[in-house]
């Protein structure tokens, strides 16, 4: 695949970020509290999800954009996103039951994320600084272009990741370097993606687990 080249990558990040802050979703809390009973035993009743060391870590959704979850539900449904434990519980959810859900874990308190304790000194500097600067000797832009201000979210497309669980983090970036997360706007997060290193990947995950969540 072309790789899209560092200026039209930030250039997206800045359009499709402004482009989604408007973006509203016709949910309601109370009910999605109640369809949500399906995605307690893995995103955890206050929506912390789980951070499984060496295992399959489930994400935090408490305090994430509405229209992000949404559109990731949706894509669970419609085969643009595949993940063989998501899928089935997705599909119990009608239309409005998403849009419910979606507003009822965006309105909770975000959580603290868990899995950089056990990086040291050295490999949090480094995830600290692709997260804020990026490498431009390798055309990679700071996490936060696209992400907002403190990595903590724009909208639609760019979630919260500050405070999210290592584990998940790294896995997605692993999905998109090998091609099995597509559901990206413009593929720019597969441009990103195999770009990053191993130890990239692992220090960036870490560094951005111990950020504030809010």
């Amino acid at each position: 695949m072309k790789i899209l080249s560092h200026i039209p990558l930030i250039s997206a990040c800045i359009t499709l970020g402004f482009a989604v802050q408007a973006n509203a979703i016709d949910g309601d809390a109370t009910r999605g509290q109640a369809a949500a009973a399906v995605c307690t035993a893995c995103h955890q009743a206050d929506g912390s999800g789980m951070y499984m060391p060496g295992g399959e870590s489930w994400p935090r959704l408490a305090g994430l954009d509405a229209a992000y979850i949404y559109k990731q539900l949706k894509d669970f449904t419609e085969g643009q996103r595949k993940n063989a434990s998501m899928a089935p519980f997705a599909a119990m959810l009608n239309d409005q039951q998403m849009r419910d859900v979606s507003v009822y874990y965006s309105e909770m308190p975000a959580t603290a994320g868990k899995g950089g304790e056990s990086a040291d000194e050295e490999m949090l500097k480094w995830g600290q600084t692709l997260a804020t600067n990026g490498d431009w000797s390798r055309y990679i832009p700071s996490c936060q272009s696209c992400h907002g201000p403190d990595n903590l979210g724009a909208g639609e497309h760019f979630p919260a990741i500050a405070g999210q669980h290592s584990g998940y983090i790294e896995a997605q970036l692993l999905a998109w370097q090998k091609e099995t997360r597509q559901n990206d706007p413009q593929h720019l997060m597969l441009a990103i993606a195999e770009r990053l290193s191993p130890y990239d990947i692992q220090a960036v995950s870490a560094w951005l687990s111990m950020q504030p969540s809010q």
